[in-house]
């Protein structure tokens, strides 16, 4: 069983333009978001999937792999299944899962790739997991860029929204998304082969257009804590975050 980590990052944020050459704690934020997958035990191999020169040459100094892609793509799993094409046809291997961690996840734990590289092992019928994160404030419930998710009751994903969804904070069916998210190879490529979905747009979130197409996204709690960073202001609250964890990360 072949696992390929990829890293989508590209400078052109609308919401915070530049940001995985943000400096965070002195570091790039996408050294960051690289150096904790290169630690995960799961992983064959990890590139950074980008459309932008300065990523990938940043990723080459550190003796990082990155792979080029379109700067046409909308959705990072579209992109990341470009790279995986890409990878496979320059090193002539076939993998069998593939597990996307956004470039703006700096608090991604190795620890979260295993648990959805696992949920997909364990249950053969899944065919794409995402990790589940607790909402630990109600101004995080109402913050757009906090994707909510409300989920059934065998743990699949019902609706991912920027809106407050799901009644409030009480009750095990609702969390965050947290962008750490594993396929298995070739629904990955389905995905990308998928036509752009109505909600997808409205909403602007990846998995939606699985929902929409009539599969399903499972969610698996993940045990550790993330926040991803979507502005300057989120940058300087992960900086605390690590900065407390200490040796974590």
């Amino acid at each position: 069983m072949k696992v390929l980590a990829l890293i989508p990052a590209r400078m052109g944020s609308s919401r915070f333009p530049g940001k995985p050459m943000a400096e965070l704690l002195g570091r790039p934020m996408i050294r960051h978001v690289y150096d904790n997958v290169v630690r995960s035990h799961v992983v064959d191999l990890t590139a950074v999937a980008t459309c932008d020169v300065e990523i990938a040459e940043y990723v080459a100094s550190i003796g990082g792999r990155a792979v080029m892609t379109s700067d046409e793509h909308e959705r990072a799993s579209e992109r990341c299944a470009e790279a995986l094409q890409t990878v496979e046809e320059e090193d002539g291997v076939r993998f069998d899962i593939v597990v996307m961690v956004q470039g703006d996840e700096p608090m991604a734990h190795p620890g979260m790739i295993t648990e959805a590289v696992e949920a997909l092992l364990d249950e053969p019928s899944i065919s794409v997991v995402n990790l589940l994160g607790r909402i630990s404030s109600i101004d995080e419930f109402h913050d757009h860029n906090c994707i909510k998710v409300v989920c059934d009751r065998s743990g699949n994903a019902l609706y991912f929204s920027r809106a407050p969804i799901g009644g409030g904070l009480q009750g095990a069916a609702i969390g965050k998304q947290v962008c750490v998210i594993s396929f298995r190879r070739d629904f990955l490529l389905e995905y990308a082969s998928m036509a752009v979905a109505p909600l997808e747009l409205g909403e602007s979130i990846d998995m939606l257009r699985i929902l929409e197409h009539g599969h399903q996204v499972r969610m698996i709690p993940t045990q550790h804590s993330s926040h991803a960073v979507d502005t300057p202001e989120d940058l300087k609250r992960v900086a605390e975050l690590m900065a407390d964890l200490g040796d974590a990360y």
